[in-house]
């Protein structure tokens, strides 16, 4: 795909791309720490260095497009629209979180900006994902779906069996492989016999893409593509985007199956500082702009932060409302 100058898109939406990979960033570090600190319980499974994956597609869907998230979803949920406070709140369980302070970190949903939600079930999100995109072609409505995934998920059964129905159905539905050459601590070549996972997608019967997943303007612009490609009837797309988590699996993770070197390699390929260069070499937006948007992603975490600290507990006797429904086909329970 021929990548478009950095000149044809406006300077407002350069600097968002900015701002929601700083934020995306920032408040994974500020998580990290928090959790540290006794805020938040459980584990945290970071994405540090995929920024440019989440914000790029996310900044190319509709509001009234709909998402599935991964176990390490925090920067899809903040992609699509997700307020950080929220989203800290659920993370340190409290009640005005997403979720009531009961999913955690892997199951942050938000149906009203089409966040289906993330979860903690390898390959669990490609069948809602599909799903929803058979609503959508029901309906006759012009929204899409994307479920984000690793490079470990594209080896699970759903996977295929959701690939080979969108593919037969023609289903607006855009599978978005996030290849940051480990699942879990198996690296990718150990995983599949093929190196590129795009090709995946011809035998379903619709294109596989790969992209620069370290640059959110090619992220933005495969998925612009594929999304077009889905609204037009002519099906999914697989789109892989190369990219590399700089932290563990999981928070305490010690990381002996990287090699030497590795990680300070893809350190120097950093979304964020690249990015944030092109702009300044462009002279599109200057250095004293990109430190204002720094200081407002900080303030806006303090806020986030102090939110989460300050609110109330879940209580015992709630625990099972929202388990079940009042009502089914008139039949009250």
């Amino acid at each position: 795909m021929t990548q478009k100058d950095i000149n044809e898109y406006s300077k407002n939406q350069l600097a968002r791309f900015f701002r929601q990979m700083t934020l995306v960033r920032e408040f994974e570090l500020r998580a990290i720490e928090e959790r540290r600190g006794g805020l938040i319980p459980g584990f945290i499974h970071s994405c540090v260095g995929q920024e440019a994956t989440a914000v790029g597609a996310g900044e190319a869907l509709s509001k009234d497009d709909v998402i599935t998230s991964t176990h390490r979803g925090h920067g899809h949920l903040l992609g699509k629209g997700g307020d950080p406070k929220y989203m800290m709140a659920e993370l340190a369980a409290r009640s005005p979180g997403y979720c009531l302070g009961r999913g955690g970190s892997l199951h942050i949903s938000d149906f009203d900006i089409g966040i289906l939600g993330a979860n903690g079930i390898v390959g669990g999100g490609f069948p809602a994902a599909v799903g929803a995109a058979l609503a959508f072609q029901m309906r006759k409505e012009e929204r899409v779906s994307l479920t984000f995934f690793g490079d470990g998920a594209i080896n699970q059964g759903t996977f295929h069996e959701s690939a080979n129905l969108a593919g037969l159905w023609k289903l607006p539905v855009i599978f978005f492989c996030e290849n940051n050459l480990y699942g879990e601590g198996t690296p990718q070549h150990k995983q599949a016999p093929i190196r590129d996972l795009a090709q995946r997608a011809e035998g379903y019967g619709f294109p596989g893409v790969i992209v620069d997943g370290n640059d959110v303007i090619a992220v933005y612009d495969a998925t612009v593509v594929a999304r077009e490609r889905a609204l037009s009837g002519e099906g999914p797309t697989l789109i892989e985007a190369k990219t590399y988590r700089h932290r563990g699996h999981y928070e305490g993770d010690p990381m002996i199956y990287r090699p030497d070197g590795e990680l300070e390699e893809w350190q120097k390929r950093d979304p964020i500082p690249a990015f944030r260069k092109r702009l300044i070499e462009s002279e599109i937006i200057s250095e004293g702009e990109l430190e204002e948007l720094m200081g407002s992603v900080q303030e806006q975490l303090d806020e986030a932060v102090g939110f989460a600290a300050n609110a109330p507990i879940p209580v015992a006797e709630e625990a099972l409302q929202g388990v079940y429904a009042d009502t089914h086909d008139g039949l009250v329970f």
